[in-house]
């Protein structure tokens, strides 16, 4: 079972940037669709970005492209979310995701990954 682990978060004012990153435990971590989540106080978990297992096409949300950069390092067994001209509207527990087995449709579906790190807090100040 892959464990994932969150990092760097943190309070931000509006427009600036932050880097998160979340790091598998799994060997076989090229062969897992990676994603980013996040899930404000009273709303619904929200897509953010993943990529792809076979691939390794980046998929956006609508209210983060041209904003946000997903990347992955294989060799390190870690992802990575840059955030750019960050918003109010961003602030929330973004949380990693990882599954095995999914399908191209699904990749927004946040109940369809098996495997999820605890979450890491970003705050945006206006």
């Amino acid at each position: 079972q892959a464990q994932l682990v969150e990092s760097g978060g943190g309070l931000v004012q509006a427009g600036g940037s932050l880097r998160l990153s979340c790091v598998a435990s799994e060997r076989t971590f090229s062969t897992y669709t990676m994603g980013w989540f996040r899930q404000a106080p009273g709303k619904e978990r929200e897509f953010v970005a993943a990529t792809f297992r076979t691939y390794g096409r980046t998929y956006y949300g609508d209210s983060v492209k041209g904003r946000f950069t997903m990347s992955r390092d294989n060799a390190k067994t870690t992802i990575y979310l840059q955030m750019d001209n960050l918003k109010p509207e961003d602030t929330a527990l973004y949380y990693c995701a990882a599954d095995q087995g999914l399908i191209l449709s699904s990749i927004q579906r946040p109940d369809q990954y098996d495997y999820w790190g605890q979450g890491t807090q970003v705050t945006v100040s206006s």
